[in-house]
């Protein structure tokens, strides 16, 4: 089973080079995002636990996340692999993802982090924030907010998979076309 977790700051391509992936490997998109809210729409009782935590302004812990991947392992145990998108943010995240990944019998293969300088995020959230329409998108100093937050907050664990010979820094700059080719190179050395 091949499981990635895809790395990058706001701007860095992931969604973009996450689609590409889930075709080529016929992997299932794991968002935490679109994990909450289809939880919370379809009224299951961590959907429900995680709304009333939201209501109030409150982070879902993580073993609620950690529940709602779980859920979603078990729905898709014939899958090639899963592809984990802004999950795991921490270090305790990435411990708590490994657990259940062995219960499952399977593990995490590789951590693909898109690099991209904060004058390049910053100028492409800015200008993607010029045709998507979000907020967060047109304002430098927000963005500038969020990018050193993702830096602060995800160094260590690239650090933690990087000590699992995990871990592989892909330049986020260029052809598109490029930086898949870069990506789908190191996760065949992964597999191999």
């Amino acid at each position: 089973m091949l499981n990635l977790v895809l790395f990058g700051p706001p701007g860095a391509g992931k969604g973009t080079q996450s689609e590409k992936l889930i075709r080529k490997y016929n992997l299932v998109h794991l968002s935490t995002g679109d994990l909450l809210r289809s939880q919370i729409a379809a009224g299951t009782e961590l959907g429900q636990r995680a709304k009333q935590l939201m209501d109030q302004g409150l982070l879902v812990p993580d073993e609620v996340v950690i529940g709602m991947i779980e859920n979603k392992l078990q729905e898709n145990q014939s899958a090639a692999g899963f592809i984990f998108d802004g999950f795991p943010r921490t270090v305790p995240q990435a411990e708590a993802l490994d657990q259940l990944l062995s219960q499952h019998d399977t593990q995490i293969t590789t951590m693909i982090a898109l690099v991209v300088d904060d004058e390049e995020l910053t100028r492409r959230l800015l200008l993607r924030g010029q045709t998507s329409g979000r907020p967060d998108d047109q304002n430098e100093e927000l963005i500038r907010r969020r990018v050193k937050e993702y830096n602060d907050k995800t160094t260590p664990v690239a650090d933690y998979y990087n000590q699992q010979g995990k871990f592989a820094a892909i330049d986020g700059i260029g052809d598109i076309e490029t930086i898949f080719s870069l990506i789908c190179s190191k996760i065949e050395q992964a597999v191999s």
